[in-house]
Formats: C-alpha cells, sequence, structure tokens
C-alpha cells in the first residue's frame, strides 16, 4: 500500500475511533496525563504564502502544502521583547522546502506577525539570475547581534544532489528593524553540481556586534565532507571568503555543525564525524573544535562522545521516523558552561533511543560521561534541544512516544522538557500531545525537522517547536509557548536522578550494526569507498 494512501485511511479510522469512543462515553486506559496546567500554545504561522508553481519549473517530489517544519527563533540582546522566528515552508518529500517562513513578535511571544522572509528561494520572489534564484530553501537558522542586528541564513538548493544541472549556495541576510524587512541575501559559497552545501547555521558574537559566524559541511561527488566556516567582521555588510577549517579525510563527512560563543569570546564549534571504513560501515562521534581569535586559527578536534543513536521508529509498524539522530545540540551560558544533548540508545541497551547529557566546565576541553534525562526510558524520545538559563539551570524538551496506545492507525507523540538546577535532579512536565505524528509530512520517515528550537524571555523559557494537526491539508504548524524554566511545585513532575552511563559499557556487533544501517539509511548513498553521503536537505 502505498504511504500516502496508508495515511488517508489511518486518519479516517481514526477519525471514525474518536466518534465512537465519544458516543460512547471513553472506557478503556487511562486518559494521557495533561499539559501542565497553565500552559496555552500559540500558533505562530499561518496559511502558505506560496502557490504550488511558484519555483518555476517541473519537480519530482511530493509537495506539501502548508507544512511547515524545522523551526528556529533568537531573541534581540538590545530589545528583548524582540523575538523573530523562522521555519521551512511547504515541504517536499524529496528535500527542502518551496521557501522559509518568517514571524516577528514585539511583546516577548504573546503576539506574532507574519513577516516576508529574505529573497532565499525563486518562491519568496527572488527572480532569474539573482543571487537567491533556487528551486527550494531549507535549514532556516536566526541569530541576533547585541546591538539588534538580526542575521539569517539558509541553504538555496536546485535539482538533484550530485545531479546535471545541480546547484546549491548558502545565503544570508540582516535586518536592522527586528526582522520585519531583510536585506538581499549574499552568497556565501554557491557550488555547482560537484559539490553540495548543508546543514548551515548562524551565530552571532554575544561580545562584538561586528562579528558574526556561519558554518557548514561542504560535501564532494568524489567523496569528504568538511567543516566549512565564513564570517562577517562588519556585521553582515559584507563576508570574507569561506573556508574549510576541518577537514575528517575522503572517506568521512561532518554535519551538524554549530557554534557558541562563551562569555571570554572563545568559539566553540560542535558537530558530528561520521566515517565509512574500508568494509562499508558506518561510525560516528560528537566533537567540537575550538577558536579563541574569532575563527582565524581552530583547535584539534576534542571527542565528546560516540554515536549511538538507532533513530525513532513507529512502535507498531517499525517505520522509520525522521528526527535529529545523527545531530548534537550545543548551548552556552552567561555563566561560562557549556551542554550537549544527542539521542542514544546506550541507556536502553540498544533497544530505543534515550536523550544523552554531557556538559563542560572547562570552554569544551573535557566532558562529562554522557547520561540519560529523559523521562520514560522504555520509550523512543527524539529530537532534542538544550538550554542554559541565566541562573546556571538546564533545560532539555524533546518528543516522545510514551502515550502512544496499542491501536496502529495512530501514533500520538508528545512534546516534553526537563529542567534541571543542578544537571543531576531532573523535573519534567508535558508541553503539548499527544498529537498524532502519523499526519507529518513524509520526508524519508514521518518529518517534524532536524531540529527544534528556544529562547529565554525573561525568567522563562519559550519554546518554538512542530506539532502536527489532524488535517491533510495543513499536516503541521509552528508553535510557541512560554513555561517556567525553574521546577515549579504546581507543575505535574516526575523527578528522578539521571543515570550515568557506566564506563566499561561495550556496544555489542548487533548494536554497532543497527547503528551503521542507521547511518547509512540517513546520510549514506552506498557502501562503495569514495562514494559521496546522500545528503538530508
Amino acid at each position: 500500500m502505498r504511504l500516502d494512501r496508508f495515511h488517508r485511511v489511518r486518519r479516517i479510522a481514526m477519525a471514525l475511533s474518536a466518534i465512537l469512543v465519544s458516543a460512547c462515553g471513553g472506557g478503556g486506559a487511562a486518559p494521557p496525563p495533561p499539559v501542565s496546567p497553565g500552559l496555552v500554545t500559540t500558533r505562530v504561522s499561518g496559511p502558505t504564502p506560496f502557490a504550488p508553481n511558484c519555483n518555476g519549473a517541473a519537480q519530482t517530489g511530493t509537495l506539501y502544502p502548508d507544512a511547515e517544519v524545522e523551526p528556529y527563533v533568537a531573541i534581540n540582546p538590545a530589545s528583548p521583547a524582540n523575538l523573530i522566528g523562522v521555519w521551512q515552508q511547504d515541504r517536499w518529500s524529496n528535500g527542502s522546502s518551496q521557501g522559509l517562513g518568517l514571524a516577528v513578535s514585539f511583546d516577548g511571544g504573546q503576539n506574532w506577525a507574519l513577516r516576508a522572509t529574505p529573497l532565499f528561494s525563486r518562491c519568496s520572489g527572488a527572480v532569474a539570475g539573482s543571487v537567491g534564484d533556487y528551486q527550494r530553501a531549507t535549514d532556516p537558522w536566526v541569530s541576533i547581534a547585541p546591538d539588534g542586528t538580526a542575521h539569517q541564513i539558509a541553504l538555496g538548493a536546485t535539482g538533484g544532489v550530485f545531479q546535471a544541472g545541480s546547484a546549491s549556495a548558502i545565503l544570508a541576510s540582516r535586518s536592522v528593524d527586528g526582522g520585519s524587512t531583510w536585506s538581499t541575501p549574499i552568497a556565501l559559497i554557491a557550488d555547482g553540481m560537484q559539490f553540495f552545501n548543508d546543514k548551515e547555521s548562524i551565530t552571532a558574537d554575544r561580545t562584538s556586534p561586528a562579528f558574526v559566524y556561519a558554518t557548514w559541511d561542504r560535501i564532494a561527488a568524489s567523496g569528504g565532507g568538511p567543516t566549512y566556516f565564513a564570517r562577517t567582521v562588519d556585521g553582515g555588510l559584507s563576508w570574507q571568503p569561506a573556508r574549510a577549517i576541518y577537514d575528517p579525510g575522503t572517506r568521512s563527512q561532518t554535519i551538524g555543525n554549530r557554534i557558541v560563543v562563551l562569555p571570554d569570546g572563545t568559539l566553540v564549534l560542535a558537530f558530528t564525524q561520521i566515517d565509512q571504513a574500508a568494509n562499508g560501515s558506518f561510525t560516528a562521534f560528537y566533537a567540537v573544535i575550538r577558536s579563541a581569535d574569532h575563527g582565524d586559527t581552530w583547535s584539534a578536534p576534542i571527542r565528546v562522545a560516540d554515536a549511538m543513536a538507532l533513530g525513532a521508529r513507529d512502535p507498531d509498524t517499525g517505520a522509520p521516523i525522521r528526527d535529529g539522530s545523527t545531530l548534537t545540540e550545543i548551548a552556552a551560558g552567561t555563566n561560562g558552561q557549556l551542554a550537549m544533548v544527542w539521542q542514544d540508545a546506550r541507556f536502553s541497551s540498544g533497544q530505543v533511543d534515550g536523550i544523552a547529557f554531557s556538559r563542560s566546565s572547562d570552554g569544551g576541553l573535557t566532558w562529562s560521561v554522557p547520561f540519560r534525562v529523559n523521562g520514560a526510558p522504555a520509550f523512543a524520545a527524539f529530537t532534542p534541544t538544550i538550554f542554559i538559563a541565566d541562573n546556571g539551570s538546564y533545560g532539555v524538551s524533546y518528543y516522545d512516544f510514551r502515550e502512544n496506545t496499542s491501536d496502529n492507525r495512530t501514533l500520538p507523540t508528545s512534546y516534553w522538557l526537563t529542567v534541571s538546577p543542578d544537571a543531576v535532579n531532573w523535573s519534567e512536565r508535558k508541553i503539548d500531545g499527544p498529537f498524532d505524528l502519523a499526519f507529518a509530512p513524509n520526508a524519508e520517515g514521518l518529518f517534524l525537522g532536524d531540529y527544534q528550537s528556544g529562547v529565554q524571555v525573561d525568567t522563562d523559557l519559550l519554546l518554538f517547536f512542530v506539532r502536527t494537526n489532524p488535517d491533510l491539508a495543513n499536516r503541521t504548524d509552528v508553535r510557541s509557548v512560554r513555561t517556567p524554566f525553574a521546577p515549579a511545585g504546581t507543575i505535574r513532575q516526575a523527578t528522578a536522578k539521571a543515570e550515568p552511563l557506566s564506563a566499561d559499557f561495550a556496544a555489542t556487533p548487533l548494536f554497532k550494526a543497527r547503528v551503521s544501517d542507521m547511518l547509512e539509511r540517513e546520510v549514506g548513498e552506498g557502501r562503495q569507498p569514495r562514494r559521496a553521503f546522500r545528503k538530508r536537505r
């Protein structure tokens, strides 16, 4: 049965089941735990502004109009009531979206207003021959400098990866009015079919509005995928030439490159390195590199942990979920602390992914042994985001399947936040759900985004995330919610001491093979030496 048809049948059955349960007055399993008291989510995204044929060319794949995924939000240090959120708008099944979406808030996230995005794709208004003349756009990211200048970055792409006529570029734009209007994009790099640029991020330096940093991976058709880096020293008016700052070799690539800035100005760049052995198997690990001179020079990699994610799957059907299983997330606190989170199956003896947490108190030179922070270890947890509050508290958000039922026609999924003042005791609350993940667009798996986001607003944490709607014409929306960063007695909690990983943990050959299969499924293209990686987009 075709997957789209399966989803339609599944949705109809779910709706009929809901009507019958309502008519019969319920019964059966106990109702799921409620969302934490006082939490009200706000819909941020709206109807698509794009026409189906706005990219002006015949396309392959399935288009999901009105499907918003992969959101990111930033707060304005110069005016903390000002927030800017971005996301992919109208997702394609085979990579990227028609364009990006954007909204701004000037009251701390209580209200949001949609704004036109930079000209990152044809659907957003880029004309033929312009810098943003690409069929699709993806991987939205935004960061705001100390003087209030906002910087946005995106990947523009045309055609299939490494196919004749294909192209990709990393595009940057700036705003000086809180995100309401944006400058003409600047291409930090632009390539044809021999290279593919992917998974970019942008970071404004917290110590100086002049410095802004961009990083991504650049995959060669002949093999290899080094970490690339570009910076501006004039607040985004111009950008210095992009260059490779770490090359893992022709049988390896990096992915998920992300820079954070410590209070003393040190840059810490986190990434995942994926290696392919001569026998075709894949392994990966998480690492950081550091720079004390605004990116002029960089240290050798500092290993944080081995990658041991399996990727989330539908517990009923085994179908893969498109999640953040190959990525790590990093945060830097105003107190100089660093923390990283990622999906990891080591805590369940290789059964399901949990959320691993590690921290560093010396600027990333050493890292703690990973430990689990998700509250329901028997159920797959995925796509975590890490936050460090100004008072030093930690927060981790993620999705999980603990509220799934035995009914394989639906896939109830919930969004959670766990917070800790000391990285030892964690207090968990439900933010949203359950919602039916099976309504999500299918992009090599049900897809809400490779990442979600959030920022501290006053003493609250504003979470910026995607959930599904029970509507095939409007499958997903970006939503925001404010919740106390600190534990609160009025919030339903599940507090437990984190579980350290045994120092003598050894993955079995079967588990290693399953991790390799996940890596190949997510980013690999065959097992022949020197074959390029198929990118996620």
